[in-house]
């Protein structure tokens, strides 16, 4: 009797997503709570967080946790940036619709360090 090949679980998922720049990359970990992270559902998760490196290319690590609760699916995602941490958390009835709602989130808060690190930025210049 032959043994069944080991299907990986779709707890843990880490990859490295480069915009082909070379120096500018990000390790993506992605994880599922009660949850089997599908090969869909990782893939959309890294092409929107590949949008997000495009509005701000200093993220180098990021955290996604995807859960079920009842009927609600989460998510929750922390990005390392150079000079911090942006963390958000987004909850919808459809994890496609979680996950949209999260990378809003991560991008009005990706500019508003952007905007809040050119103002320092600004103001030593005028000093």
């Amino acid at each position: 009797m032959q043994a069944e090949p080991k299907r990986p679980s779709g707890r843990h998922h880490a990859c490295l997503l480069c915009t082909g720049k070379g120096e500018n990359c990000m390790q993506v970990n992605i994880s599922g709570h009660q949850l089997e992270v599908t090969k869909p559902l990782r893939e959309y998760v890294e092409l929107k967080l590949k949008k997000l490196e495009g509005h701000f290319d200093k993220i180098t690590n990021v955290q996604v946790t995807m859960a079920v609760e009842k009927l609600k699916q989460k998510i929750e995602a922390t990005l390392h940036i150079h000079g911090g941490e942006v963390v958000a958390n987004a909850e919808h009835d459809d994890m496609y619709a979680a996950i949209d709602l999260l990378t809003d989130k991560l991008d009005r808060q990706l500019l508003k360090h952007k905007e809040k690190q050119q103002s320092i930025l600004k103001g030593a210049a005028a000093r």
